[in-house]
């Protein structure tokens, strides 16, 4: 279970969702029985102290107005795209339920900074720039030939890695059936390799919880 600070006060906590019964109990346990409600997002439990816990549904998982349907739909076998892309290197991936059944990573060189007494910045700028797209482009070819497939079995896509570079990728006319599957969901991650993607499945399925302490 990860946990980091969120933006505007409180903490993200991310949670395996067969784990997200006795994370509830936990939560009860130290702040009184909690009222729940059903939101966009997924659930808000709101504490008797005044602690708040928001459990956004994982992508792919349908609505629920209940914890007990909450955890049903979360924890279902769904089948989830992932698209991790950072400077010159890509992972695409699928996956049903946990495991990672269609994978493929492609690194290709990016130049990194110039040495003293290279070439002129303005030169390598565009020199980078070049190998930044060459490989972007790349990177949507892979998709076009191992995700577009599998679209019409995806319940989301779910993106990695640096922003940027994901949505150059899914600007490609040919991944439009892809780029409406994205999930607003981004993981963090490092330079894509085999086993940051078998990670990600797990990060991607996980419940991002938003918690936030009585006042």
């Amino acid at each position: 279970m990860n946990s980091r600070p969120a933006a505007g006060g409180g903490r993200w906590v991310e949670v395996d969702p067969a784990r997200l019964p006795r994370w509830v109990a936990n939560f009860a346990d130290r702040h009184g029985p909690p009222e729940t409600t059903s939101e966009a997002y997924g659930l808000l439990l709101a504490a008797p102290d005044g602690a708040t816990a928001e459990l956004h549904a994982p992508p792919g998982a349908p609505p629920a107005d209940d914890l007990a349907n909450f955890v049903a739909a979360a924890t279902a076998p769904r089948r989830i795209g992932l698209l991790l892309a950072r400077k010159g290197a890509v992972a695409v991936g699928v996956a049903e339920g946990p495991d990672l059944v269609v994978s493929k990573v492609d690194t290709k060189y990016v130049q990194g900074r110039t040495a003293a007494g290279g070439w002129s910045q303005q030169r390598f700028a565009r020199r980078r720039d070049n190998q930044a797209k060459a490989a972007l482009g790349d990177a949507a070819d892979l998709a076009v030939r191992l995700l577009l497939p599998e679209a019409a079995t995806l319940a989301a896509l779910v993106g990695g890695g640096d922003r940027r570079a994901v949505e150059t990728v899914l600007a490609d006319r040919r991944l439009a059936p892809l780029a409406a599957l994205r999930a607003d969901r981004l993981l963090d991650v490092p330079e894509p390799r085999r086993a940051v993607l078998v990670a990600a499945v797990i990060a991607a399925r996980a419940v991002h919880v938003l918690v936030r302490d009585p006042a």
